[in-house]
């Protein structure tokens, strides 16, 4: 028993930190532990203290109970709720997500916006390339939502990380989503990386926008960004890369939730932006 739920309390503390986009370093630097200290508990093998645990959650981001509590045991309604739900298909699970939200009027719609376009994934997907190109031929405005937070915050995005941290940058991303909302009925947008994993947020861009990812493999990720005149993660190229495949596993599930998944590695900015057009057009056209 005891062996079971440290397992799990390592998965659940890896999953975050997958999706969260840090680092095992950043995340042991943060909680001020030992990256050791922290690697046996994502394994299952530290038994740690809760205290410990309260100094992870919080380089997380998260509650403590995020990484201990069963919500299964809270209520017995959540009990027969989690058992209904337990080995059920993603497609399932969707589809009663689905109802669930409409019964409680928190549907995500059925994108019945059709003038909304989002981009999502990681930097170097080409969200700032493919974007532009897909407004331009929709005739709608493009706004790239990094900007938008910048002007919401008054501050540049490492600026509101280092001096504010995660947290206040999770705050202004969603004021400046929904400032986007407000202003625009009709846009495509280009997102964060990493907004997916800020589920509240997430799921206000799903209910509000017919969403794209633009998938890519992890080397193309890196080659483009380093194109783009970033140099910084060719300094420790290797660290770099492992780095980069861990948050691209621990989002893809997140990221595959989109409304369409359009994969751009082997094409040109040219071509990719060509069948990009071309996809979503047919895809709106058929659902307007």
């Amino acid at each position: 028993m005891t062996q079971t739920f440290l397992h799990a309390l390592g998965e659940r503390v890896r999953a975050l930190r997958m999706r969260r986009g840090f680092t095992r370093r950043a995340t042991a630097r943060a909680a001020g532990i030992s990256e050791r200290h922290l690697a046996s508990l994502e394994l299952g093998t530290g038994n740690a203290s809760i205290l410990l645990l309260q100094q992870v959650a919080t380089a997380l981001q998260c509650p403590l109970s995020d990484l201990v509590e069963d919500p299964a045991t809270t209520s017995p309604e959540r009990l027969l709720i989690h058992a209904l739900l337990k080995d059920r298909t993603e497609v399932d699970l969707r589809r009663a997500r689905f109802a669930l939200g409409e019964l409680l009027g928190a549907a995500p719609g059925n994108r019945a916006c059709q003038s909304r376009v989002a981009l999502i994934g990681l930097r170097g997907a080409g969200k700032s390339t493919l974007g532009s190109a897909l407004a331009a031929s929709l005739g709608l405005p493009f706004v790239e939502l990094s900007r938008e937070i910048e002007r919401v915050a008054g501050l540049r995005i490492d600026e509101i990380h280092s001096l504010y941290g995660p947290a206040a940058y999770r705050r202004y991303e969603r004021r400046a989503l929904e400032e986007t909302l407000g202003a625009l009925p009709a846009v495509v947008l280009a997102t964060p990386g990493g907004l997916v994993s800020e589920p509240a947020t997430f799921e206000l861009l799903r209910s509000r926008f017919f969403t794209v990812w633009l998938e890519a493999t992890p080397e193309d990720h890196m080659s483009r960004v380093v194109a783009q005149g970033d140099l910084r993660p060719m300094s420790g190229h290797a660290e770099a890369m492992d780095d980069l495949r861990r948050i691209l596993a621990g989002r893809k599930p997140f990221y595959a939730q989109a409304d369409l998944v359009f994969n751009t590695s082997g094409l040109s900015a040219e071509s990719a932006a060509a069948r990009l057009v071309s996809g979503v057009q047919t895809i709106l056209s058929a659902n307007g």
